[in-house]
């Protein structure tokens, strides 16, 4: 090894004992501004206590332990940690799907994925939903493990390992037939193998199970999107169902109408993309307590990159229904499918998506990324604002938000579980 690289890998190590060193540490931040993720009210000038990885006490006249070290963000907005609901680690935005998968190894993968989490941290995402695993079988739950144990820094990790197909409806689907490759997810046929397969990632880790209930889509002359779905009524149910039998929600790709009516028929937690919502379907996820998570900032990256007019339509009726079920007050949870675009790009572009081109306000925007999250990921009681007896996950940002939605891209200030990861002077 260079000494270049010695000298890099010894400050690394260094930076990341001083994150180990600081979790039982007690902090007093001072934040000038205070959007706690939950109320709409922007409070001035109040201390955050946090002693060992929990937030102890917090308001404009909070006593300041003796030993506490002073975090001064009086000319900041101080927030809760973001949470994107929709990931995916193990890939990075790679143009050609198939050479990912088979000319660089799981453990290669996994490397760069521990590149990708800590990434994301430094953005200031402190919870991420990882949504399947893209061909990489189980490594999800190793990075989780490694982030657990302290051993990698990056956000906490809710995993759906290796998602839910059936055959010819998943990438990559341009080899020869000739070849058995595997695909990029779990292919199952029929009730019993659906049931295997959820058995399976649930004992191998899973924390979601994430089926693609519909591939592809088009345009239908009515401006709606249509498409065809992937599994029988009755092979969906049992999948679902199953899952929930064992404790674990479900995850439904779903872009088109077919796909969104078949995945809230059968009763899954959250529609991911779901470009082809109209106002019954709407109703319908309100009524059942369905989420959505729109994901708008991986369509926006692939129309750039290729300009195609179908993603232009896509996109055009996504944010005209999007506007819809934000007025109808649907819960809509921020996520970005992260992955299928580089890690090098800022998943908080999110935000500024949902506010200026589905009509979002800022305030519910910023909630949409914080507390609705959390309350999608069953985790309302520990992260996704912040109030006393809350894990201390807190970010800080230049500027006000709410004025500017884009200086959420600006993060400047990163403390997870009660440890500082980031603090620009």
């Amino acid at each position: 090894m260079s000494k270049t690289g010695k000298c890099l890998l010894i400050l690394w190590g260094l930076f990341f004992l001083a994150i180990l060193a600081s979790a039982d540490q007690t902090y007093a931040i001072k934040a000038g501004r205070l959007i706690d993720g939950q109320s709409n009210q922007v409070r001035q000038n109040v201390i955050i206590v946090v002693q060992g990885n929990k937030i102890t006490a917090l308001g404009e006249n909070a006593a300041i332990p003796k030993e506490a070290v002073i975090i001064d963000l009086s000319d900041k907005t101080v927030l809760p940690g973001f949470i994107d609901a929709h990931t995916h680690i193990m890939v990075d935005g790679v143009d050609d799907y198939g050479a990912d998968l088979y000319k660089n190894s799981t453990p290669f993968r996994t490397i760069r994925a521990v590149a990708s989490v800590r990434q994301a941290l430094w953005n200031g995402f402190t919870a991420l939903r990882d949504v399947e695993s893209e061909g990489a079988m189980y490594a999800d739950v190793d990075v989780k493990k490694a982030i657990n144990m302290g051993l990698i820094p990056g956000p906490r990790l809710w995993v759906s390992t290796r998602g839910l197909n059936t055959s010819g409806r998943y990438m990559p689907n341009d080899y020869s037939w000739e070849l058995d490759l595997p695909k990029g997810v779990q292919m199952v046929s029929g009730i019993d193998e659906g049931l295997k397969a959820v058995r399976e990632q649930v004992a191998y880790g899973a924390d979601w199970i994430k089926i693609y209930v519909d591939w592809p889509f088009f345009i239908d002359k009515d401006g709606g999107i249509s498409g065809l779905t992937n599994f029988t009524p009755e092979e969906l149910a049992a999948m679902v169902n199953e899952a929930h039998r064992l404790e674990r929600k479900v995850a439904a790709h779903a872009i088109s109408r077919n796909g969104i009516k078949a995945a809230l028929e059968a009763g899954v937690d959250s529609i991911e993309h779901g470009s082809g919502f109209d106002d019954s379907l709407i109703d319908q996820a309100k009524t059942q307590g369905v989420y959505w998570c729109p994901t708008l900032l991986v369509f926006e990256h692939s129309f750039e990159q290729r300009a195609s007019p179908l993603l232009k339509q896509l996109l055009e009726i996504e944010y005209k229904a999007l506007n819809k079920a934000y007025k109808k007050e649907l819960k809509i949870a921020l996520g970005t499918d992260a992955g299928s675009f580089p890690w090098s790009i800022n998943q908080a572009k999110e935000f500024e998506l949902l506010v200026k081109k589905a009509g979002f306000s800022p305030m519910d925007a910023i909630k949409a990324g914080t507390s609705v999250a959390a309350e999608l990921l069953g985790q309302s009681a520990e992260i996704g604002h912040i109030a006393p007896g809350m894990l201390a996950d807190i970010v800080a940002v230049p500027g006000d938000p709410l004025q500017d939605i884009s200086v959420l891209q600006k993060v400047m200030f990163v403390m997870k579980d009660g440890s500082v990861f980031r603090h620009d002077k």
